[in-house]
């Protein structure tokens, strides 16, 4: 088993796998690792872009929200399907869009075909905004530099697992 990267100790491996059989814990410990290593990468992750978007005055909804948008066909989509898409409560992604819109970022408007629904639009400066957030993520003195340039390695690894789990609401 491997314990070391780049000359480090993995701590999962030190602190639980050593000592799961020891402890007469039933089963194997693969399971309590992954959601552990999934875990501490998460926050990691979380606080390197957090690093990145304080630079640039932007909330990491906010981030998700702008390239969403950016990824759409026409710039823009509904609140509700931002809020499906992005798995957020519905007042969030209010909170969010209000936060932007405040800022210049998006603009919001009624959809042409139903009174009920709220169009939110992104504007060039959301998608200046989000473009720089990418740039930064990848930049090698970026908060995410350690990776090396692994993102893709990193996505492809963990996509079949997030897939099988449940996420296919895109």
């Amino acid at each position: 088993m491997r314990t070391e990267t780049r000359g480090h100790a993995d701590p999962l491996v030190e602190g639980i796998h050593d000592r799961w059989e020891g402890q007469g814990l039933p089963g194997e410990p693969w399971a309590f690792m992954a959601i552990c290593s999934l875990s501490r990468l998460n926050q990691l992750v979380k606080k390197a872009l957090d690093t990145e978007l304080k630079k640039l005055d932007l909330s990491r909804t906010g981030y998700f929200l702008l390239t969403t948008l950016a990824l759409t066909t026409n710039g823009r989509a509904r609140l509700s399907s931002l809020g499906r898409i992005l798995m957020m409560h519905p007042t969030s992604v209010k909170l969010t869009v209000d936060q932007l819109e405040a800022a210049g970022l998006v603009t919001r408007a009624r959809h042409p075909r139903d009174r009920r629904a709220t169009l939110v639009q992104i504007t060039d400066a959301g998608l200046d905004r989000a473009g720089a957030v990418n740039k930064a993520l990848e930049a090698p003195d970026g908060a995410l530099a350690a990776l090396g340039g692994m993102h893709e390695d990193v996505f492809t690894a963990l996509q079949p697992a997030r897939l099988a789990i449940g996420d296919s609401e895109l």
